[in-house]
């Protein structure tokens, strides 16, 4: 397999998957692969990274064995994939003996193509002659990050696939979503031995997500007003505290939204039981931990809430990640103040890691406060975290709405020379007293309203004083000290700003309630019953297959069918996500839906030409067919070809006389070879012209 331009590659991913065209960079990483080169791939969520290892292994010989770290992600690739036509099974700690059992008959026969694999399993001491035995030419590699030891997500069983790898001398193919630089470097190191044949950064932004950040005044009004805006949406939201994420559930519940938490504290079956109502109910919102993380394959997130600051840029980009995994539109809003930041502050500095590492931890922190604080676009500030450059995006709230830059030195300095003057040893409550001359018994025991700085603020309300104290943290001016309590002490970068040698500009924050950017609806108010009736079908099929609804098919595909609204079986198939086990499974009751009327039955082999160019063929044939029942002058004995005679001719294409009488026979060839090499003859110039 050579170059981009992969015939059988694009055949596979519009017949099985349904797709007419690869994703940005997808091309290029199946080509590679699937030639059976050690292959990195850093695609960004939603870019159908799992494709890229699934299309390759239908193309090569052997099997294809692929590590991934949770047992929920691997269950819904293989469920996926099995719907869509794929033999593909997954051996885990939940498999059973007969499910086993079936698996290795299956490998036996040679008719598995996919084997997924749990990372606890690597290190078996028969892994690797298992492996040699069932004939496995590729190792897949998901969630490749996990193999950083100071990642978010690190798996010490992921640490077994390099040595493995080399024992086998396999191809190796990993992919993952967020590694920065220095991640990157340390999967090539573990995972590769040195440096991987190719390299594929295909960058990080997903245009289809409107970014969003909002400084807390209510943060439970917040989250009820954003999830109100969005109701019978799925949608996640984060909470930095087992108990939060139950509050705000439960807030939700009461407000007649179908809402569950989800945290590492709850016991295993309510747990699986949140998962498995996340996967499977249209409209649901968990309200999770970071426990509800990695392993977030459901497409159709419409949005996610941070309701408390992420660590790190990237584990803002993980969660957020997770909405819009389809393409279509999503939202997200990120809540933050000054306690996330020092709380945050607090688990990097109270953590075990060596000092270096607390340095780059802050450094991360400090990249996403950032991002929060911008002045201008946000996603070319989060972008640029990643080393990409981009024009300003149009979609974030700070381009929908610009925010106002105010000229705050003074504040700052006010700020600053307070901080000084205590002896770094106040938090913003008390320092906020003394700029505004606010005489408590705290301030007069101490003499702070003796200070110069005592009610040298006054200018400012409180509210105000607190969004500069809050600033000036994300600006990481400020630094809460956890030997003191949380004290707030200056940094580095505050010293030339309290000499009056650095300008400070900041955001005039938004006043409490203002509106935001309306949710974007997912189709136009026209299409807006189809659309909810095509998912009331989905929901009914789903149900009795007992699978998730996107199995069937995912919001994009739905959104599509409602806009072009297909009449025939070959409209249906040209919608994306439609491949051609689900057209011969759903076409016809998605038909009815779209047209309001049962469509006619078509003949399976009909049926399984839909959308291609042998469908056009075939209706072509039948009508000259049937044209020519008695001849040409309507007086001969009656000859008649079935569909599945047709199906044939349309798929081989003869181009004479002889090739159209070895399908059909002389007698037929004699009634209908004009008529059908006519018919078939530009057809197949056309095909040769195209594998040119």
């Amino acid at each position: 397999m050579t170059g981009p331009a992969l015939p059988a590659a694009r055949a596979l991913l519009a017949g099985v998957w349904g797709y007419h065209d690869f994703r940005p960079g997808q091309e290029e990483v199946v080509a590679a692969v699937a030639a059976g080169r050690d292959t990195l791939a850093i695609l960004p969520t939603g870019a159908g990274k799992s494709l890229c290892f699934q299309l390759p292994a239908l193309l090569r010989p052997g099997v294809t064995v692929v590590v991934s770290p949770l047992i929920a992600l691997m269950r819904d690739q293989v469920r996926a994939l099995r719907a869509a036509g794929v033999e593909a099974r997954a051996l885990t700690s939940a498999t059973t003996a007969e499910e086993a059992a079936a698996i290795r008959a299956e490998l036996g026969r040679g008719t598995l193509k996919l084997l997924y694999l749990a990372p606890e399993r690597l290190a078996g001491a028969g892994t690797a002659a298992f492996l040699r035995r069932i004939g496995t030419t590729l190792l897949a590699v998901d969630e490749a990050h996990c193999v950083s030891q100071w990642g978010h997500d690190f798996r010490p069983d992921y640490l077994a696939i390099g040595p493995l790898r080399a024992e086998l001398g396999t191809p190796l193919a990993a992919f993952t979503a967020t590694a920065d630089a220095e991640t990157r470097a340390e999967i090539v190191a573990r995972l590769f031995g040195g440096r991987p044949s190719l390299t594929f950064v295909q960058g990080f932004d997903r245009p289809n997500l409107r970014l969003a950040f909002a400084a807390k005044d209510n943060p439970r009004r917040q989250v009820l007003a954003f999830a109100a805006a969005r109701r019978g949406q799925a949608g996640i939201v984060y909470a930095a505290t087992r108990a939060r994420a139950e509050t705000i559930a439960a807030a939700l519940a009461a407000e007649g939204h179908a809402a569950t938490a989800y945290h590492a504290g709850l016991d295993a079956p309510t747990r699986a039981a949140a998962e498995a109502r996340f996967q499977q109910e249209d409209g649901l919102i968990v309200v999770a931990t970071v426990a509800f993380g990695m392993g977030i394959d459901k497409p159709d997130v419409r949005w996610v809430l941070q309701a408390d600051l992420p660590k790190s840029v990237e584990a803002y980009w993980q969660e957020v990640g997770r909405a819009g995994r389809d393409g279509a539109p999503a939202d997200t809003l990120t809540l933050w103040g000054a306690d996330d930041i020092h709380l945050r502050r607090a688990q990097i500095d109270e953590g075990a890691a060596p000092a270096e590492r607390k340095a780059a931890d802050h450094a991360r922190l400090n990249g996403l406060l950032g991002i929060a604080e911008a002045l201008g676009c946000r996603r070319q500030a989060l972008l640029a975290w990643f080393g990409e450059a981009a024009a300003p995006c149009g979609n974030c709230d700070a381009c929908l709405a610009p925010p106002r830059a105010v000229d705050a030195t003074l504040a700052v300095r006010q700020a600053l020379s307070a901080v000084a003057r205590t002896g770094e040893w106040f938090g913003a409550g008390h320092l906020i007293d003394i700029l505004t001359g606010t005489a408590t018994e705290k301030v007069r025991a101490r003499g702070h309203d003796r200070l110069p700085t005592f009610a040298a603020g006054r200018a400012l309300s409180r509210d105000r004083w607190q969004a500069v104290f809050r600033q000036m943290l994300g600006r990481d001016l400020l630094r809460p000290d956890p030997e003191r309590h949380g004290a707030l002490r200056m940094t580095g970068a505050a010293r030339p700003v309290l000499r009056g040698e650095v300008p400070v500009m900041l955001r005039d924050d938004p006043p409490p309630g203002a509106p935001r950017a309306a949710p974007r609806a997912a189709v136009a108010e026209p299409d807006e019953g189809l659309f909810a009736a095509l998912r009331g079908l989905r929901r009914e099929l789903a149900e009795a297959q007992g699978v998730p609804a996107y199995i069937v098919f995912p919001d994009r595909t739905l959104i599509e069918m409602a806009e072009r609204r297909p009449a025939t079986l070959d409209a249906l198939a040209a919608v994306s996500g439609v491949g051609a086990r689900k057209l011969e499974s759903y076409g016809a009751a998605f038909l009815a839906v779209i047209t309001g009327a049962p469509s006619a039955p078509a003949h399976p082999a009909r049926r399984r030409l839909a959308g291609g160019p042998a469908g056009a063929l075939h209706d072509a044939l039948a009508a000259a067919a049937t044209a020519l029942v008695r001849g040409p002058e309507g007086r001969d004995k009656p000859l008649t070809l079935g569909q599945a005679e047709l199906a044939r001719l349309a798929t081989a294409r003869p181009a004479d006389a002889a090739a159209l009488a070895r399908l059909i026979g002389p007698a037929r060839a004699a009634r209908f070879g004009a008529a059908f090499l006519a018919i078939l003859a530009p057809a197949a110039e056309d095909a040769e012209g195209g594998d040119a």
